[in-house]
């Protein structure tokens, strides 16, 4: 069973649809039991940094999380869950995140071309660092959907690919058991329903 985390913020319904087609038994749920109990752990979101991470913090979610993921369990973030894995945020002020991936999350305002518009918006192409098993049957220049005005940097010890927005934005993330995408597989067609049924079916993340 996926446990999908549901912590106030997040396409919650859209993504547990998605895992369905792929063949997937998954619960929306916060309660820590059922987390304890999953197979694996998807972490969604969308809003604010600061605020997402205060309620992970009252409702002890984020320690719990933690604690599953020190255990060797998948997890998976998407989106801002995906930003939420890192050690800090700057969006809008300074904020802790879980840090179980080193680096920071940082305005896209002040490093892209003028020309560019903020929030990144649309379809992408996907550009490889290295080959990673969630994305076993997703191709180089393969798109998927983002939405974001953040992204993840000095992060480089655990990037799988980029975008190209203006400059090379991280599009996604792994280390061991923790990855992340900050783009939404859930919105991103046949690309992401592979990528959920990747994270569902694989057994070896390296």
């Amino acid at each position: 069973m996926i446990a999908v985390v549901d912590y106030g913020v997040g396409n919650l319904f859209s993504l547990r649809s998605s895992l369905r087609a792929v063949g997937a038994e998954a619960s929306v749920t916060s309660d820590p039991d059922v987390i304890r109990s999953a197979e694996r752990i998807l972490l969604p979101g969308v809003g604010a940094f600061g605020d997402a991470a205060a309620k992970l913090r009252e409702t002890g979610l984020g320690e719990l999380l933690r604690t599953e993921a020190g255990k060797g369990k998948p997890l998976l973030g998407i989106c801002l869950g995906m930003q939420l894995l890192f050690e800090k945020s700057y969006e809008y002020g300074e904020h802790d995140g879980l840090g179980l991936l080193s680096g920071s999350v940082v305005p896209m305002e002040g490093k892209l071309p003028p020309s560019l518009k903020i929030p990144h918006i649309g379809w992408n192409a996907l550009h490889f660092r290295r080959r990673h098993p969630l994305f076993r049957d997703v191709g180089e220049g393969d798109c998927v959907y983002f939405v974001h005005s953040f992204y993840a940097d000095d992060c480089a010890d655990s990037v799988v690919a980029t975008a190209a927005y203006g400059i090379p934005l991280t599009a996604a993330v792994a280390k061991g058991n923790v990855m992340g995408c900050q783009f939404h597989p859930e919105k991103s067609g046949n690309v992401g329903l592979s990528i959920l049924r990747a994270f569902c079916e694989s057994e070896v993340w390296a």
